[in-house]
């Protein structure tokens, strides 16, 4: 009796190689450069293949937050209308930074274009740091 060695379709689809290569990557999105000019931070932040619509800015408790979100279905159909792909994407990113509880919404510009969001901070007066203060004992 003669045993053939197990096999199976999806050893070669996803082994050690596809694991590490696809699912080991760093995330590269979001790279975000941050420097300071004229009293304001300025913060260029890559985002590639996102459209204006897919990205949103929030302030929260002194945080400012940038969400992308995308969701892309790509379908191909032969003359006959039948399916030969169909290829799905979904995800989020997100990074947030701490700009201060002073800065307001309204001081806070942003612009995107060409896969880049530009984001113009107020830098924020720096509240004293108050010295310790005696109280007088009568």
């Amino acid at each position: 009796m003669k045993f053939l060695p197990s096999f199976d379709v999806f050893d070669d689809v996803f082994d050690d190689t596809f694991r590490k290569s696809f699912f080991s990557k760093p995330m590269n999105n979001m790279k975000t450069d941050i420097s300071e000019k004229d009293g304001n931070y300025l913060l260029n932040m890559e985002l590639a293949g996102y459209d204006k619509d897919d990205i949103k800015i929030s302030l929260k408790d002194g945080y400012l937050n940038v969400t992308a979100t995308k969701n892309q279905n790509k379908e191909e159909k032969d003359e006959k209308g039948n399916v030969i792909r169909q290829e799905r994407y979904s995800g989020t990113c997100s990074r947030s930074f701490y700009v201060s509880d002073n800065v307001k919404e309204d001081d806070i510009k942003a612009k995107f274009e060409n896969g880049e969001l530009k984001i113009v901070v107020p830098k924020a007066d720096k509240k004293e740091i108050e010295t310790d203060k005696y109280i007088a004992i009568e």
